[in-house]
């Protein structure tokens, strides 16, 4: 029997089965679970949740809460394992409706988008991390749980491709595993919407970004995290990853065809030298070949324990020139989603100068938006000043790297654009 009550009447031993509200409010990943742990209840009493829906048949309604307010917490009515088979059995519930949002799929600006994105990575680091938690520990999952997590980054890849696929590529060492997921689901939607698939399949191909490493769960994390390069027994480990995710998606009674697909097939490769089943050509699925792109982009730019990250614009020049490794169709179409000289690539331009692409410009791939910062003439930096080259205000020759020329720290010249 389900009943929504105000969250101040919330106490240890209820299950909550729907928090009210919007998912960037929610304190948890999971939107059904057993309240036993005194930390959550303080987490959720601090959040903006305002109502959640208990079911007083698998947990406490609120008077038999109140009788029990001044003794121990309540221990919850079934054994742990009966709980996880609980939270396996049945579809997750719906997300709560959000309040309609005449702007949710309204184009905006790179520079519009931006604050939205910074709200919806620091929700989705939050949610990411929890769920590994929780398969670290062998907890069931729910697939369904996160879609909103999902649809918040489509609506804002479709508002805005570049603002949120561009920040969330800043992160650190510590949370790559997490927000490596985070990326490549926005990587995946973008892609998916270049590609022109449904809306349905671009939600599918973002929850398959989202989930494809899980099994990065089970990797233990002094190798995950080793600063130095793997041995052969380390890196045969780590290529166990995508069937231990599979593995764990059903057991957790994941039944998404292309989450499950994505989650084991993302490190196939078309010439058929990938893992783990060395699969080639059209016996790769379509969903898998974008994740394959999407993962390696986001590695490769990203700043990891070993190696230091690829500018965009190279990582792209790069992977283009990887034979047999990616679908050339769909590889040319994450170009175009990303642009040619994606937001925070550093060009050097025909004056000699180097410059950091801050936004593309609608007219041109070619000649995007860029603020000039330093002369290779004169090897200094030079005031900042911004061009918009599709203007005929300078030509990029070619892609650059800014620590060649011993310059750091130029993220402030686009993430503040």
């Amino acid at each position: 029997m389900l009943k929504t009550i105000k969250v101040k009447e919330v106490r240890l031993g209820m299950y909550i089965h729907e928090l009210k509200g919007q998912w960037m409010d929610h304190p948890f990943w999971r939107s059904k679970f057993v309240l036993k742990d005194p930390e959550d209840l303080q987490k959720l009493l601090a959040s903006r949740i305002q109502e959640v829906v208990i079911d007083i048949s698998q947990g406490l309604d609120v008077a038999k809460a109140k009788k029990t307010l001044s003794e121990p917490p309540p221990q919850p009515a079934l054994s742990d394992k009966e709980l996880v088979m609980l939270e396996l059995d049945g579809p997750a519930p719906s997300p709560p409706p959000a309040s309609p949002d005449p702007n949710r799929h309204t184009p905006t600006t790179i520079e519009a988008e931006r604050e939205q994105a910074v709200k919806i990575i620091a929700s989705s680091r939050k949610a990411i991390n929890s769920m590994f938690q929780d398969l670290r520990l062998g907890k069931a999952i729910e697939a369904e749980a996160v879609m909103p997590i999902v649809e918040e980054i489509s609506a804002s890849v479709t508002r805005n491709s570049h603002a949120l696929i561009s920040l969330v590529r800043l992160k650190t060492v510590d949370d790559y595993t997490y927000m490596h997921s985070v990326a490549v689901c926005a990587l995946m939607a973008a892609l998916a919407k270049e590609l022109k698939l449904s809306d349905a399949e671009i939600r599918k191909a973002g929850l398959a970004g989202l989930m494809h490493d899980m099994g990065k769960a089970a990797i233990p994390l002094d190798i995950l995290n080793k600063p130095g390069a793997l041995s052969d027994q380390e890196f045969d480990i780590v290529r166990q990853h995508p069937q231990l995710g599979y593995d764990m998606l059903l057991k957790a009674n994941v039944a998404d065809e292309v989450t499950l697909d994505v989650c084991l097939h993302h490190h196939e490769k078309v010439d058929g030298s990938g893992y783990p089943k060395r699969l080639s050509g059209d016996h790769i699925s379509i969903f898998a070949k974008m994740g394959a792109i999407c993962d390696v982009y986001d590695a490769v730019t990203s700043t990891r324990s070993y190696k230091p990250a690829w500018e965009p614009g190279m990582a792209l020049k790069r992977m283009a020139s990887w034979a047999g490794h990616f679908d050339p169709v769909i590889f040319k179409a994450f170009v175009k989603s990303l642009g040619i000289y994606p937001v925070g690539t550093v060009v050097i331009l025909k004056s000699g100068r180097l410059a950091v692409v801050v936004r593309q410009s609608p007219d041109s791939l070619l000649k995007p938006v860029v603020k000039v910062f330093f002369s290779t003439k004169s090897k200094t930096r030079i005031p900042v000043v911004e061009l918009d080259l599709s203007k005929g205000m300078d030509e990029i020759v070619g892609n650059e790297s800014a620590a060649a020329w011993g310059v750091d720290n130029i993220d402030h010249l686009w993430t503040n654009h």
